[in-house]
């Protein structure tokens, strides 16, 4: 079953049971897949993950700023829908896996200095696409680098 079929069926039952909360968080990643249809970067692979990883960060960011503002009650609505959002991602790698597959990576690559660093963020990057953030890859390549 494709995302997007997940995505719908996941919203009919979401209106069955009543959950507005989580339909606002579905329609949204609804709307993000027909977008990705339409455009040219629709076609690529790996574009529905980007998306979502996108649509999950911003919201997290959003948490963020709303809870330095003590709007706590707007921070809980974004994390629910970026907590629902995470749940069509691969599983996140924890730090103690991530610094073990950039470890390997790191040695597959021959990369030694924080000359090289840039290449290897690169590299780590790609291989790792989808199961841990961009941020946290730089800042694991940069601390095992330096």
């Amino acid at each position: 079953m494709s995302l997007e079929e997940q995505i719908n069926a996941d919203i009919k039952a979401a209106m069955l049971a009543k959950e507005s909360a989580k339909l606002e968080a579905l329609r949204a990643v609804k709307s993000a897949i027909l977008l990705l249809k339409t455009s040219a970067d629709g076609s690529a692979p790996d574009a529905e993950l980007k998306a979502l990883q996108k649509m999950v960060k911003q919201r997290k960011e959003t948490a963020e700023i709303y809870t330095s503002q003590s709007r706590g009650d707007l921070a809980e609505v974004e994390l629910f829908q970026a907590a629902i959002i995470e749940q069509y991602l691969p599983k996140q790698l924890s730090g103690a896996e991530l610094e073990e597959q950039v470890k390997a990576i790191l040695v597959a690559a021959g990369v030694s200095g924080a000359a090289e660093m840039g290449k290897a963020i690169g590299m780590v990057n790609k291989a790792l696409a989808g199961k841990a953030e961009g941020k946290a890859i730089a800042d694991m390549v940069k601390k095992l680098l330096t």
